[in-house]
């Protein structure tokens, strides 16, 4: 199913109320521009994918995997979202839970080395925009 551009997927809103203890972990440190300055929005979608985490500006999405995902889904997802201009960077929940400052580390590497081309759609800084 593919959500219309510019609208948030309606599927959003109940995986963010039901996010894993490692969303929630994750997403305590990339909120409010933790990670260089970067904004991240949560649940966010991308064309017909919701993203766990999108930082727009760097074009990277970060993906917290859990026992519910599988090679072959995964790498087709991966697939299409790098085809749409993403870096796509995938951590199982229990790395997140075990080693968070590593994961931190690899995505704010990720985010340097991506963000060196600017978005094509970047976000809105607060109270801008409409």
């Amino acid at each position: 199913m593919s959500a219309p551009i510019g609208r948030t997927n309606p599927h959003a809103r109940p995986l963010r109320r039901g996010a894993t203890d490692a969303e929630k972990l994750l997403w305590q440190r990339l909120r409010n521009r933790q990670i260089n300055g970067l904004k991240f929005r949560r649940q966010a979608t991308v064309g017909p994918y919701i993203a766990d985490f999108l930082c727009a500006d760097a074009r990277l999405i970060v993906e917290a995997d859990g026992g519910q995902h599988t090679v072959e889904h995964d790498a087709a997802r991966t697939a299409s979202l790098n085809s749409r201009g993403y870096r796509v960077l995938r951590f199982w929940n229990h790395d997140i839970l075990a080693n968070p400052l590593g994961v931190l580390e690899a995505i704010a590497t990720a985010a340097a080395e991506q963000g060196k081309e600017p978005s094509p759609n970047p976000l809105p800084l607060a109270g801008e925009g409409h």
